[in-house]
């Protein structure tokens, strides 16, 4: 059968129907795919981009220094003292060569001839890219003795390239201030201790150069300095500036291979977790990549080699890569000429010949590195036999606790109370504190999709807990059982029964610290709960407001002043103004259980029948309250669990729930005066 195509035109399509971007169109129509996001993390990644160009002048050994400065109207600037984009007209485009880097993308001196020999990516894509997606941008050139300038609206030159003066005898370098386009960055501001703990990082890894950044976003303002002789050993001591370490002489290998630039340094501790960090030309390759690939390869075959050698395993005994990664801290840093990297945004090193250069030359090193310091090798062959003993224990309690859920098949742990639904992208799972809570959600909750399971006192600290002293706690071999997707790494998301699982605990000091104790159980063990976006925490209503029959639930003070000020209004006439302000003024810090504020008069006018009520757990909450103010779908507030920076949030557990007091004083020490809710 042929079908006859109609010729009537319903819907044109041709070509003046076909878009073409030009220029840095296509940065802002998508800006996503240049940096990431349009959130926070985007408006940093401006901040890396400039900087990572200045650093590479650095790799290259022109400059010396750096300085970044926050301004107070929401610009930075970024200034090196390099050799200065070059502004000499471009046999290409025709145009100045500035220009043409700060305005063409894939243009720039990493695409081979002579710019540039190691770089982190491709230069001219990162810079022009921030000039796309910046309200404003001016770059200075001294190049020759002479100042140049261009400046810049959404990528846009306003003008030409321009001589502005001249340079101090023997000066150089480029300077680049932008100021983000707060249309496509709408929210978020740059944090201080996320350039700190970057620019840090890049000292670390770029031995020499002088990194200083101001904040003059506040008065005083405020500036830090960086500088660092000793490289990644320096880095690797500051990692474990807190731990107890295993190996006090920290490994430490360089070399080349195949025109990879290899640096590694690692140190172990007593903690029950490792850290990996791997860099590709000074960016950090969070997701890894070949060059972690080759380090693992070769430190476990190493350790293996060297134990069977010196009779410390016997038979078909072996470490795994498991094993022998526990407690250890590693940086692990490659210079390549061509790095491949997966996606913009750089998460992942894709050369094999990376991987083949940090194994060849690791495994060298380590292994003249073990014979040379037999002290340091018994106590790293130790701390791997350990964890090798607890692997295996851990492995018969899970696999105990697994055999235990397939067992009992549909029936789950008693205390749970399941819903009816089995489909887990519509189930949730409530961890609620003590039977009191328990009993009122379970009362409270729809039974086809709300599932409750409560928990009985403070569950067991994890952080310096094995897998298999964790499997001994009834509570968590409950909680296992009842999510049904395992634990560690062998959980399968796959299995998991409930895709919002939802940590209810009261807003109390006894709260927090259950749900502290909880997040680092997730965070340990469960981690891919929270990268698929699984965990949650509910917030439920500090105070229940009432004047009459009329009320409100509200979930901080400043909530609670403004409901007390909006049911005061209600009755009020205009007369009473002063007396509505300061009933809000009058209000405790810290409500009783039932605080009123009553027979508040301006003359003839009475404001009364204000009432407060203070939940501090929530078995104080009925049935029906609970439904409505936490669990009601429509109405409740959560928050998601999100892991965005996970070295950072390792640090903080280790310090938070570790065993060293030191470190948790020091903590508390600084952060006091940051402290806004403290139940006494």
């Amino acid at each position: 059968m042929v079908t006859k195509k109609s010729t009537t035109n319903t819907s044109s399509y041709s070509a003046k129907d076909i878009q073409v971007l030009e220029g840095l169109d296509p940065v802002r129509k998508r800006p996503g795919m240049y940096i990431g996001s349009t959130g926070e993390s985007g408006l940093h990644h401006l901040v890396w981009e400039v900087f990572d160009n200045s650093l590479d002048e650095a790799m290259a050994g022109y400059a010396k220094r750096i300085m970044i400065t926050l301004m107070k109207d929401g610009r930075v600037n970024v200034t090196d003292d390099g050799r200065g984009i070059p502004v000499d007209k471009h046999p290409q485009t025709k145009k100045s060569t500035l220009e043409t880097v700060m305005t063409i993308l894939h243009a720039g001196g990493k695409f081979g001839g002579g710019g540039y020999k190691i770089s982190g990516g491709l230069h001219g894509v990162g810079v022009s890219v921030v000039n796309a997606l910046s309200i404003h941008l001016r770059a200075e050139v001294c190049r020759d003795g002479v100042q140049w300038a261009q400046e810049y609206t959404s990528g846009n030159p306003t003008g030409a390239v321009k001589k502005i003066g001249t340079c101090p005898k023997g000066m150089s370098g480029t300077s680049i201030t932008f100021e983000p386009d707060r249309r496509i960055f709408k929210e978020g501001e740059f944090r201080w201790k996320t350039i700190l703990d970057h620019l840090r990082q890049q000292a670390y890894l770029t031995q020499g150069v002088h990194i200083k950044v101001v904040d003059e976003r506040e008065e005083p303002s405020q500036s830090y300095q960086f500088y660092f002789e000793g490289g990644l050993i320096s880095f690797v001591d500051y990692l474990n500036r807190n731990e107890t370490v295993r190996n006090q002489n920290i490994f430490h290998a360089t070399g080349e291979k195949d025109d990879v630039v290899v640096e590694v340094a690692f140190q172990y501790s007593d903690d029950l977790q490792g850290m990996e960090l791997g860099f590709a030309n000074n960016i950090h390759t969070i997701e890894g990549g070949m060059h972690i690939t080759g380090f693992r390869t070769a430190l476990t075959r190493t350790l293996n080699d060297y134990a069977k050698r010196s009779n410390l395993l016997k038979g078909d005994e072996a470490f795994t890569g498991d094993d022998v990664r526990e407690g250890l801290t590693v940086v692990v840093s490659v210079k390549i000429p061509d790095p491949q990297f997966e996606g913009q945004t750089k998460a992942k090193l894709g050369n094999t010949e990376a991987r083949s250069a940090v194994e060849a030359i690791v495994s060298v090193e380590f292994a003249d590195f073990l014979d040379k310091n037999p002290t340091d090798a018994r106590q790293i062959i130790e701390k791997v036999s350990l964890a090798a003993r607890a692997r295996k224990a851990a492995k018969a309690a899970r696999d105990t606790v697994i055999r235990k859920g397939a067992l009992e098949g549909l029936t789950l742990p008693g205390k749970l109370a399941d819903c009816s639904s089995r489909n887990p992208e519509e189930s949730e799972l409530f961890i609620v504190e003590g039977d009191s809570a328990g009993g009122s959600a379970k009362s409270g909750r729809d039974r086809r999709f709300q599932a409750i399971l409560p928990l009985r006192g403070k569950i067991l600290n994890v952080e310096r807990a094995r897998l298999d002293r964790l499997l001994s706690s009834k509570e968590i071999r409950t909680l296992v059982i009842a999510l049904g997707a395992g634990i560690g790494e062998e959980a399968n998301m796959a299995k998991l029964r409930y895709h919002r699982i939802i940590i209810m605990t009261d807003a109390d000091v006894d709260g927090a610290h259950i749900r502290t104790l909880l997040l680092t159980l997730f965070f340990r063990y469960f981690r891919a709960i929270i990268e698929n976006g699984y965990l949650y925490i509910a917030q439920p209503p500090l105070y229940k407001v009432q004047k009459g029959k009329k009320f409100e639930y509200v979930y901080s003070d400043a909530q609670r002043d403004e409901a007390v000020k909006r049911l005061a209004q209600e009755t009020a006439g205009p007369a009473d103004k002063e007396v509505v302000e300061q009933v809000a003024a009058d209000l405790p810090a810290e409500a009783s259980a039932q605080a009123g504020v009553e027979g508040l008069e301006s003359g003839e006018k009475k404001v009364a029948g204000i009432s407060l009520q203070r939940y501090k757990g929530l078995g104080e909450m009925n049935a029906d309250q609970l439904w409505e103010t936490t669990m009601n779908p429509e109405r409740r507030v959560m928050y998601q669990v999100t892991v965005e920076d996970a070295e950072a949030a390792d640090k903080i557990f280790d310090v938070l729930m570790g065993s060293e007091v030191a470190p948790r004083k020091r903590f508390i020490q600084t952060h006091a005066d940051k402290v806004q809710n403290l139940d006494i």
